[in-house]
């Protein structure tokens, strides 16, 4: 046994839930499938109940306990029709539930201490017959059925290490890996060890494709084929910083395997005075975008966010302050943080023009500057026509305080939050924000991969 399989041991062993833990998952599920069972019966509708997700499947994290049920309903059913009877099943099963919204409602609540997701769908021939994403998921389950049997705690602990460096799960915060696709890179590899190997080899773009489908192309950095739909690249989601986190601390743990290694360690919180201690060692301006967070879900708000963050670095970029990095995040609050390298310019912009061999457009360049009385110029420099025109605004705070922060590409909730009021806070008063926002200002002052 090498000294990774001894580790993959010892981490599964933390890892793996208890008889009891199963036993209590088992009773819950079984009873919550029941009452859906009688939901539909009550409501008239020849339906069916399976369990999906890692729970089913027995690669389930200790303490991590979910339990997804999803209700499969005809598929001639209208959809408006799967919504309403999927929201009242829902809440006949879990009656102090909360409804939530992915491609279409469901309900979710607590039951007995686990986390239970009541999700409608439709019964469909096939995965490639799916009139919505979340039809698919009972053949995920069906397809990986038998095929784990072996792997279970290879997979459990890729999941526990792909935590541990914040790449585990598909939402778009996150970015990474979901559980289905872990299952299936694991079994592609034979386990966790060899997963780790090949990992450590990827030269992007990498592409698996399980069930041998071998037709539709994807411009992805990693590309995991659907064993159930050659349409669709498991891991779309997977953004390519994370692909390659994956393949940083596989050559990490190959060549020292380590439990601490499966151990998630986020970063102490900075306080005040270490932000304004990083802002004065690096010399430059970084400036915050701050307001009120949209009430939107975490799906939505963070594809928004980044948007809004690039629109904005862009902005910030054109008119001179040369960013050096950029971020957001969000709480109760939401930030688009730029951190520029030049925190103020002159009041002039020098701006080239035609030759003046080229006579067409070297009139038409004088003829639109000719009588602006606070340009310089025009003049020639070398052959060229140049004048100097008065900057708009001279640092990056004024920019983002005026209208020209709306004419940037914005998400479209940040957008409406930003008009309802902002805040833009610059240098080092950007150290109050570490009272709310310390941890993601660690993260960002002090990056690690």
């Amino acid at each position: 046994m090498t000294a990774l399989e001894r580790v993959v041991e010892r981490v599964d062993d933390r890892v793996r839930p208890d008889a009891a833990e199963r036993e209590r998952l088992e009773t819950v599920a079984d009873r919550l499938a029941a009452r859906a069972d009688e939901a539909l019966a009550a409501n008239g509708v020849d339906g069916d109940v399976v369990r999906v997700g890692s729970t089913a499947r027995d690669t389930w994290l200790a303490g991590s306990r979910d339990i997804d049920l999803f209700v499969r309903f005809p598929p001639d059913l209208p959809r408006e029709e799967l919504e309403r009877l999927g929201l009242a099943v829902g809440h006949d099963v879990l009656p102090d539930g909360r409804e939530e919204y992915a491609e279409h409602p469901y309900v979710t609540g607590t039951v007995d201490g686990f986390d239970v997701d009541l999700v409608p769908c439709y019964d469909v021939g096939a995965a490639t017959e799916a009139r919505s994403a979340v039809d698919r998921t009972p053949f995920h389950t069906a397809w990986l059925d038998g095929r784990l049997d072996d792997l279970t705690a290879d997979v459990r602990v890729a999941k526990q290490f792909l935590s541990a460096l914040g790449a585990y799960g598909s939402d778009l915060r996150t970015r990474g890996f979901s559980g289905y696709l872990t299952e299936l890179l694991v079994l592609e590899h034979g386990g966790f060890s060899g997963l780790v190997a090949a990992a450590s080899g990827w030269h992007p773009p990498v592409r698996y494709d399980p069930a041998d489908h071998g037709t539709a192309e994807f411009d992805d950095p990693l590309v995991v084929v659907d064993p159930t739909d050659p349409e669709r690249n498991v891991a779309a989601v997977t953004a390519a910083e994370q692909a390659a986190r994956l393949q940083h601390h596989a050559r990490d743990v190959r060549d020292d395997p380590r439990v601490e290694a499966f151990v998630r360690d986020p970063p102490a919180p900075l306080a005040a005075d270490a932000v304004r201690d990083h802002v004065d060692r690096r010399g430059t301006t970084p400036v915050a975008v701050v307001f009120d967070a949209p009430a939107v879900v975490d799906d939505q708000l963070y594809p928004q966010l980044r948007r809004s963050r690039r629109g904005v670095r862009s902005a910030l970029d054109r008119a001179g302050f040369a960013p050096v990095r950029a971020a957001a995040f969000a709480d109760d609050r939401a930030v688009l943080f730029v951190e520029c390298a030049t925190g103020e310019v002159a009041a002039v912009d020098r701006h080239e023009g035609p030759p003046v061999a080229v006579a067409d457009h070297a009139a038409g360049f004088l003829d639109a500057h000719a009588d602006d009385p606070d340009t310089y110029g025009p003049f020639l420099d070398g052959s060229r026509y140049v004048v100097e025109r008065p900057r708009k605004h001279t640092t990056p705070a004024a920019l983002l305080e005026s209208d020209a922060l709306f004419g940037v590409a914005l998400g479209t909730h940040v957008e409406t939050a930003l008009r309802e009021g902002y805040e833009v806070v610059s240098g080092a008063a950007v150290a109050a924000l570490a009272d709310e926002f310390g941890r993601a200002l660690a993260r960002y002052f002090e990056p690690r991969v």
